[in-house]
Order: structure tokens, then C-alpha cells, then sequence
């Protein structure tokens, strides 16, 4: 069966009109939404995503307000700021790039970001409700609540299907996981002790690639029919993507 590409581009535009059109509602009846970034020293990928994250604001129409902290900074520095951007009324969303450098306590300064301000989802009580049954959280995590959406408007069926996710990161995988499971998939995670990946993955109806480990899905790998969603990058002198499957990996097989 030849593999199809999803044209993830194209549902990521039409994701962005969308929010565009309801911006301008919310602008046109007085409400600016506001996104603060906060981003601590200069990792290339950070200042990547963060960066994409503003460039997104100015096009939708949203107020973008950057904070660009020195890789040094106290972690009672940093929380100083979260507590202000907290109470900042123009500000509706916090987004705080991580990692943080190792001598900040990254639970610590996550618990300390407005619960309904929290766009990242990954306030200990966002989780927790992400985590249990017939719960919702405010917010979830960006890249997981992506690949539900990717698979929801190409017409995937979720509810029923057995789905593997490769990869357990706070992050990605463990989020993408739970929101398959409360969308009634049969879920397994797959991460690096688990024996026959490939046998594993060959069950699967979804399988979402979250790891670091460039070219790691191959074709023989995916079942016919199947949705493959690749997530994982893995940074050199270029991005690489986690699988060497046909279609660039974000593909109905």
C-alpha cells in the first residue's frame, strides 16, 4: 500500500485562520489576548521555538510580550517574574521555554505559573487532572493536544484503535499517551527498555514517534493503514526527523 502524506502545513494553516478570525472578534470587542515567553539563556532550539511562538502572535493578531533572561539568573529572580506576568492583567497566557539551566528547580517555577494561565498545561494540577478519569484539564500540552488534532481533522479513528507512542517525556510522550487513552485508544508506550519495538509498533493502528533517535521508525515497522505521526527531532547541523518511513514519517500508510 502506498503511503499518503498528511499535509500537516496545510492543517496548520487553516488551524491558524481560524484562531486569526476569533482574535479579531475578541479584539473587536475590546480584549487584546496577550502571550508572555519567557526564555532563560540561549539554547538554538529554545530561542527556535520560542521565536516561531512570536512570529505566530504577530500574525494572528495576538500581543507578544518577551522576556529574555540570562542563562544566571536566580531562581528567585525567575519566580519574581512569574509571579508578575501572573498578575499581569494584559497578559492571558504564560509560556516558560524549557529546559531551564540545572540550578533552577523547573517544579517550583511551573507550580508558580496562573493555573489559567498556564498555555503549556503543565501546572501540577493540569496534569494531574490530564491524568485521571473524566477529568479536564485547563490546558494541555501543546505538541500532544497537535498530533490529536492532526489525527482528528484527517479523519482518524481514535476511539478503538490501539496506539503506540514512542518515547515517555514529561513533555511529549507521556501527554500524548494520556490524551489518546481519554479518546478511548488502547495505548502503549514504548520507550528504551521495552523488548520488540518493531513487533509492537506492527499492532498499532496510530503510532506517534516522540524521541530524539533520528531514522528510528522504518517501514517495515508500520502496518498498512496506519497513522504515523512523527514528533521527535533530534538537532546537528540540521533537524532530523525520528522516522525513515516512507511519506516523511507524517503519513496514513
Amino acid at each position: 500500500m502506498t503511503a499518503q502524506i498528511i499535509d500537516g502545513k496545510a492543517v496548520a494553516a487553516a488551524v491558524r485562520a481560524e484562531v486569526k478570525e476569533q482574535v479579531a472578534e475578541l479584539r473587536a470587542k475590546g480584549l487584546v489576548p496577550g502571550l508572555a515567553t519567557v526564555l532563560v539563556g540561549a539554547r538554538p532550539d529554545s530561542v527556535s521555538y520560542v521565536t516561531s511562538k512570536r512570529q505566530a502572535c504577530a500574525e494572528l493578531g495576538i500581543e507578544s510580550y518577551h522576556n529574555e533572561l540570562p542563562e544566571n539568573i536566580t531562581q528567585a529572580d525567575l519566580l519574581a517574574l512569574i509571579n508578575k506576568l501572573s498578575a499581569d492583567p494584559r497578559v492571558h497566557g504564560i509560556l516558560v521555554q524549557l529546559p531551564l539551566p540545572k540550578h533552577i528547580n523547573e517544579e517550583i517555577i511551573l507550580a508558580a505559573v496562573d493555573i489559567d494561565k498556564d498555555v503549556d498545561g503543565f501546572h501540577p494540577i493540569n496534569v494531574g487532572k490530564l491524568g485521571m478519569k473524566n477529568r479536564e484539564p485547563l490546558f494541555a500540552p501543546c505538541t500532544p493536544s497537535g498530533v490529536i488534532e492532526l489525527l482528528d481533522r484527517v479523519g482518524a479513528k481514535i476511539s478503538g484503535s490501539r496506539a503506540v507512542v514512542l518515547g515517555r517525556s514529561n513533555i511529549v510522550g507521556l501527554p500524548a499517551a494520556l490524551l489518546l487513552l481519554g479518546r478511548d485508544a488502547t495505548v502503549t508506550i514504548c520507550h528504551s527498555r521495552t523488548k520488540n519495538i518493531a513487533a509492537v509498533c506492527r499492532e498499532a493502528d496510530i503510532v506517534v514517534a516522540a524521541i530524539g533517535k533520528p531514522k528510528f521508525v522504518t517501514a517495515d515497522m508500520v502496518k498498512p493503514g496506519a497513522y504515523v505521526i512523527d514528533v521527535g527531532v533530534i538537532r546537528f547541523d540540521v533537524i532530523e526527523h525520528t522516522c525513515d518511513a516512507p511519506a516523511r514519517c507524517v503519513a496514513h500508510f
